[in-house]
């Protein structure tokens, strides 16, 4: 069972334009992520992007790299197109491209979760600690049931503490695992009111009937969305002593 790994990674973003060439420690924020899902035990890794300046980036520190089309909405669109072209791996795991602390032990969790033969898709959830991601919307949340499959995510807090019981809420951490055939199925559904609703493009295999198999982690992620979440990163890096 083969495993390729796809970063996806745009130049333009709303919020932090050309983040994944903004410089953590001396290295460009793609070369964190690169570098460290190397350290994975995928079989490949590969770096999707429309953009020349990052393709060249990439080239510059010896990763693999493919320019895609300019016309895709997403970052799945993104790895689909890569799919197509490798047609000799069985499991796609889709890395974010601004998470450059990723923990290879998630990426190895979540690949190993396609040895069940039942599992199509699969994700990644945190217990929250932080009281404040709760009421984030920009931070997902997901339920699950008793085997660990999602039931829901939502950008609200899920489940609503009508009781004021002791509840555990967690958050849905964006790295994404596929069976090849599955993920090009995936890609031809067409876009679901619940998906819309929440801007959540996983809740289109939800609302088509199809289990996501939630892997718990204990190790928190740190995603870059802003400048000021690099200087917190780059704060992580020089307190832990941390190597790309």
């Amino acid at each position: 069972m083969k495993k390729l790994g796809v970063i996806p990674a745009r130049y333009n973003s709303t919020r932090f334009e050309g983040k994944p060439l903004a410089i953590i420690n001396g290295h460009t924020m793609i070369e964190w992520v690169y570098k460290r899902t190397l350290k994975s035990n995928l079989d490949e890794v590969i770096v999707a992007t429309d953009d020349k300046r990052i393709y060249d980036e990439v080239i510059r520190f010896g990763g693999k790299v493919m320019l895609t089309s300019k016309k895709h909405e997403t970052g799945t669109d993104r790895i689909v197109e890569v799919a197509k072209q490798y047609t000799d791996f069985d499991i796609i795991i889709n890395i974010q491209g601004d998470e450059p602390l990723i923990e290879t032990s998630i990426i190895n969790e979540l690949a190993n979760a396609f040895e069940e033969d039942k599992i199509d898709m699969a994700s990644v959830k945190y217990k929250i600690e932080d009281k404040n991601e709760i009421e984030n919307p920009n931070a997902v949340k997901v339920v699950t049931d008793k085997n660990n499959f999602a039931m829901y995510f939502s950008r609200s807090p899920i489940p609503y503490p009508r009781k004021k019981e002791n509840i555990e809420y967690y958050k849905h951490i964006g790295i994404y695992g596929y069976r090849r055939e599955f993920l090009l199925k995936y890609s031809e559904m067409e876009i679901t009111k619940l998906e819309r609703n929440e801007s959540l493009e996983q809740l289109r295999a939800l609302e088509n009937g199809y289990k996501i198999k939630m892997i718990e982690t204990k190790h928190k992620v740190w995603g870059v969305d802003t400048p000021e979440d690099l200087h917190n990163v780059e704060a992580i890096i020089s307190e832990r002593n941390i190597e790309i």
